[in-house]
């Protein structure tokens, strides 16, 4: 008798989500392209477009049940060119490359700071993929790299948008690139606003409940968004990055004994 074989493993490639990943690293994509270019504006917006298809390329595969290993490994591809690339090259063509005019070092440390966010978000995404299936999916550990890239996408948004220079900001845009870095890499955790979302069954994806006031709080982003965007991008956007910090101080001082 022939020994028992395990069945093979799907290999199948769905178009829909995967298009949709597609459509996320072509945004990313564009937005190297625009920054060389110096439509630093253009670059950014691509940045977060980048993000809405990141955020419904897995939902669109979950709901009509089409995930499959490949989307999840191109998803991660896709996330490094959007979120990692991306972010640390807008921010060298906008402050970082300025640092030249400083001298040899500043110049090196300019591109190095660069390289450090990009570094970081592999190593981010990496994490992620291998540790998937253990954590609890009510939180991130580490600053996941969309928020990220939201982060630095913003404020050089938000500073040109203000007449600021990238020349002017450039010792700004260090700081804030190596802390967007670290912060993806370290054990922080951040909430992933997952924790009422039910596993798919066998019978299909259970529905999604959000409370009333989640829904006004949506209508009122939208309404602020579309008044000023770069600016309500990066307070959401700086107000998540802090949150993780802020809640790991409040867990120590609540923990801390009395003296």
């Amino acid at each position: 008798m022939e020994p028992l074989r395990a069945p093979p493993k799907n290999r199948h490639i769905y178009l829909l989500p995967n298009l949709l990943t597609t459509c996320g690293m072509f945004a990313g994509f564009y937005a190297i392209l625009a920054a060389a270019s110096g439509r630093f504006e253009h670059a950014c917006v691509a940045v977060f477009v980048a993000g809405l298809f990141d955020g419904i390329d897995g939902r669109v595969a979950r709901l009509t049940g089409t995930s499959s290993e490949f989307g999840v490994q191109y998803d991660s591809l896709a996330d490094l060119v959007s979120f990692g690339m991306a972010p640390a090259l807008v921010m060298y063509h906008w402050a970082l490359f300025a640092l030249k005019a400083d001298g040899v070092l500043p110049g090196k440390i300019g591109w190095a700071a660069a390289f450090l966010y990009m570094a970081c978000a592999a190593l981010r995404l990496a994490r992620f993929n291998t540790q998937v299936a253990v954590v609890d999916k009510r939180w991130f550990i580490g600053l996941n790299s969309p928020s990220s890239a939201a982060l630095m996408a913003s404020f050089v948004w938000t500073m040109s948008d203000k007449d600021y220079s990238g020349a002017q900001m450039r010792y700004a845009a260090v700081a804030l690139s190596v802390v967007c870095g670290l912060l993806m890499v370290s054990r922080i955790r951040y909430p992933s606003f997952k924790g009422g979302i039910k596993a798919d069954t066998p019978e299909g994806p259970r529905s999604e409940r959000v409370p009333f006031w989640a829904m006004l709080l949506v209508v009122g982003f939208l309404i602020a968004l579309t008044i000023d965007p770069p600016r309500v991008l990066l307070f959401v956007a700086v107000s998540y990055a802090v949150s993780g910090p802020g809640l790991w101080a409040w867990n120590r001082l609540r923990r801390k004994p009395a003296t």
